[in-house]
């Protein structure tokens, strides 16, 4: 019996034994499956957090903030290319913010001179017209105020941290290092760039400062903040009694995920050679400013947009006036003039009231409701076709022509080409104009809209709706952008979308003929280039007084707008130059310059001749 009881107690031990030993084991093993689980993730799925943390701060920087997303033109010539050649308009690079800890500084009057022989850079304003002794003097004046400000800086007590100097470049930081002045030092930071400087800055917009966050205002940069700007990456991690982070700690980690680039519709040989006539234009005439516009009416790709003044988003804190931000292509609401002729002859022709030989007996002045409308020449031109209408720009004939529609017909096609309302064109602080005055009670309102007076528009407006006019009246979206490429190797392509019929396309082609005959025949001869078709409207519109009482004495805005060549139009321009002191007729000053621009574009895109 004993010996029975000692068997069973030794079992028992036995299974004991063996039930410890599998949990040693289980445990062992779990314990490797940890590390293992470990390892895996440091070298692994965090990877990306180790080489940062291992490279350092700059590394560290990068991998939490994303970068922002450039905004890239191309041309004409190489779109069509599988080498397709894509130029930045607004980019990134490294910069440097100099600071100086006042506490290791020994000389400071030593230092502060030799940093501002590095650091200066004379401002040079426009049209300054300084003498070099006058030159001389501004810059002596200007280094010793330099000089008072970075002494301050240099002698402020027991200050670790005082910023001197922002956006430094290599070149200059190198400079500044020879010195080997205890107490500078330096921070990496990214800057956005603008290598084109002042080209296309109004449909640009600018990166700025905005609740101690760097932000994109105005045009595209605005608009686009969320698909350039990225997602910032998040870290949160145990630090040890130093400070310095603990790489195996309790932490959570999301790396940043990069801007998407975006490729523009803008031409840059287009910008270039449109923008530059452009300003010639506006000094040539001392008028106060102007804009241009170029679209390709069948798919609303904007091929060109610029307006004079403009600004250098570069040193965009540098303006007279933050007004200066504003893109008059798409902000700048005026009211049209003669121009809007080619519209309400359009819906007459379209309604099927008029033909363009269609007459009625002009007698210099029309009356309406208790109105006496006269002609800009103050002249009776006897009978006169709709097609003379367009080309002599008589306000009797635009009268004539609503009358035969009627104010509600005629409001529904204003309405259709797309006037009170936004394009949709995608850039910040886009306006709507304004019909409004169409929907009173009255015949006057309508007599006057219908050459372009009591109404208001954008210039990206009257772009669009000839656009119809040109692509037998479909009337199509604008757009700026091509395309947007997100990081991870996405592309959102931008497809034409047409909004509408405005016209029948038999209409269209009625008007084009029409509007040839403007540039063949009437106000409109030096928009012409030899050898093409061009179709187009001048107009010369007065500027309403701020106050609404009427309109300023000798203040114009002369437009003209047109494409070519008319049988299959490549593209549709609006040149617009505010208040030309050399002249006020727009025959003078907005023809001329679409002429020379149309010319450029015909030869561009090789168009042939026609005629």
């Amino acid at each position: 019996m004993s010996r029975f009881r000692e068997r069973k107690k030794f079992r028992e031990k036995t299974s004991e034994g063996d039930r410890r030993l599998k949990l040693i084991k289980l445990g062992i093993f779990l314990f490797a499956g940890v590390i293992a689980l470990r390892l895996f993730s440091l070298q692994v799925l965090n990877n990306d957090f180790y080489a940062a943390l291992a490279a350092g701060q700059h590394e560290i920087y990068k991998a939490i903030f994303p970068e922002r997303g450039r905004i890239l033109m191309q041309e004409a010539s190489s779109a069509a290319s599988q080498d397709e050649k894509l130029y930045p308009l607004a980019t990134n690079q490294s910069l440097y913010l100099v600071y100086v800890d006042s506490r290791k500084i020994e000389n400071a009057e030593s230092l502060a001179k030799k940093l501002v022989d590095i650091l200066y850079v004379r401002e040079e304003k426009e049209g300054e017209g300084l003498t070099a002794e006058e030159i001389e003097a501004v810059e002596k004046s200007e280094k010793e105020k330099l000089e008072e400000e970075f002494l301050a800086k240099l002698k402020k007590e027991n200050d670790p941290y005082e910023p001197l100097r922002r956006g430094v470049n290599e070149a200059t930081l190198t400079k500044i290092k020879e010195l080997q002045a205890e107490g500078i030092g330096y921070i990496e930071e990214e800057a956005r760039y603008y290598p084109e400087n002042n080209l296309g800055s109004h449909f640009l917009g600018f990166v700025g400062i905005k609740d101690d966050k760097k932000i994109g205002q105005y045009g595209l940069e605005g608009y686009f903040e969320e698909e350039l700007g990225g997602v910032q990456g998040f870290l949160s991690s145990e630090k040890d009694v130093a400070g310095r982070w603990i790489p195996v700690s309790g932490r959570e980690w999301q790396k940043a995920e990069d801007g998407a680039d975006i490729v523009i519709t803008i031409d840059r040989n287009i910008e270039h050679f449109a923008c530059g006539k452009l300003r010639e234009a506006v000094l040539r005439h001392d008028a106060d400013g102007g804009t241009v516009i170029i679209m390709n009416p069948k798919t609303g790709a904007i091929l060109a947009m610029c307006s004079y003044p403009d600004f250098n988003p570069n040193e965009y804190a540098k303006v007279d006036n933050i007004n200066i931000y504003n893109n008059p292509a798409v902000f700048s609401q005026y009211e049209p003039g003669s121009i809007f002729k080619a519209i309400t002859i359009a819906a007459a022709l379209d309604a099927g009231k008029i033909t363009p030989t269609t007459t009625y007996v002009d007698e210099g002045e029309i009356k309406v409701d208790d109105r006496t409308i006269k002609n800009s020449d103050l002249k009776a031109h006897g009978v006169q076709t709709m097609t003379q209408v367009l080309d002599e720009s008589l306000n009797t004939g635009a009268v004539f022509a609503v009358n035969t529609i009627g104010p509600e017909i005629f409001k529904k096609y204003v309405e259709d080409f797309g006037f009170g309302t936004r394009t949709g064109i995608e850039l910040d602080f886009e306006n709507a104009g304004s019909i409004s005055s169409l929907s009173k009670k009255g015949k006057i309102w309508s007599a006057t809209g219908s050459f372009g007076q009591g109404i208001s528009v954008t210039p990206i407006q009257i772009v669009t709706a000839f656009s119809a006019i040109a692509n037998g009246g479909k009337l199509v979206k604008p757009h700026i952008v091509d395309r947007i490429i997100k990081s991870d190797g996405e592309t959102i392509k931008t497809e034409p979308k047409v909004i509408r019929q405005a016209i029948s396309g038999r209409t269209s082609a009625l008007l084009g003929g029409m509007l040839v005959s403007v540039v063949e025949n009437g106000h409109g001869k030096r928009a012409g280039v030899s050898g093409y078709y061009v179709a187009g409207k001048t107009g010369t519109a007065q500027v309403a007084k701020k106050d609404g009482s009427g309109y300023e004495q000798d203040v114009t805005i002369g437009s003209f707008v047109g494409f070519a060549p008319v049988e299959d139009p490549r593209f549709v321009m609006l040149t617009k130059i505010d208040h030309p002191r050399s002249t006020i007729w727009a025959e003078a000053t907005a023809a001329p310059l679409f002429g020379e621009i149309a010319k450029f574009m015909l030869n561009y895109l090789k168009v042939p001749p026609s005629r």
